[in-house]
């Protein structure tokens, strides 16, 4: 199908839902992302930084760039003018870069704390303890630059329905603690992305608020692709 019928028919399945389309253009070329944008896709999101940054100066300033893969502090300074929302915040160490560089460009970067919720060791993420106390640090209170605007995980690559309906669930339940004892009079804190092209619907059924699909949009990725 092309990606305009496709990007047609994720938003039909987001009608009545609290959940927004994040268009994954990783390895995908500028004429694709185009097509997307033509097509009324706004938010984009990628993997590596080396290739957000290729790419932004040449599609329209309107568009929603999230971060969504493991970053590096020594990369954060190459998105931080244009960066929209980093989804994949897992450390003190890499907030306090995010505000160091959001703050050389008088800006406000949104950053989702990403938690660890899958059964493979080699995903990235917060415990809850650890994300508590990064927002109970003194670091974090003085920080201008940043909002934390919610939580992001990825679940496990399988099709185990119930185990999804239990990992998504925990993010959910992740959320509402955080927003209960940190962020209760914070209306800006209020994404839960979780989903892929695979488990988006479970993931939109417990609560999602931003799904990331990216093959389901664009067809096989090229990962040939550097």
């Amino acid at each position: 199908m092309p990606i305009t019928d496709n990007l047609h028919y994720f938003e039909s399945q987001l009608q009545g839902t609290p959940a927004r389309l994040v268009a994954v253009t990783k390895t995908h070329p500028l004429a694709l992302l185009q097509e997307a944008y033509d097509a009324g896709a706004r938010l984009f999101g990628e993997n590596k930084v080396q290739e957000m940054v290729a790419k932004q100066p040449e599609l329209p300033a309107d568009v929603e760039w999230h971060l969504i893969g493991h970053l590096q502090t020594n990369k954060v300074k190459y998105i931080a003018p244009f960066v929209h929302t980093i989804q994949s915040v897992d450390s003190l160490k890499l907030l306090q870069e995010i505000e160091k560089q959001a703050a050389k460009h008088d800006r406000v970067v949104h950053c989702l704390l990403q938690f660890h919720i899958a059964t493979e060791e080699t995903k990235f993420g917060l415990s809850l303890p650890e994300a508590e106390e990064i927002l109970q640090s003194e670091a974090y209170r003085a920080m201008r630059h940043i909002q934390i605007a919610g939580v992001m995980g990825v679940g496990t690559n399988t099709d185990d329905e119930p185990q999804l309906r239990r990992e998504f669930g925990e993010l959910r339940g992740y959320f509402t603690h955080l927003q209960t004892h940190y962020f209760a009079q914070q209306p800006t804190f209020r994404e839960i992305s979780m989903g892929m092209s695979a488990d988006y619907a479970v993931a939109i059924e417990e609560g999602s608020t931003l799904i990331r699909v990216g093959s389901a949009i664009f067809g096989a990725r090229n990962y040939q692709v550097s």
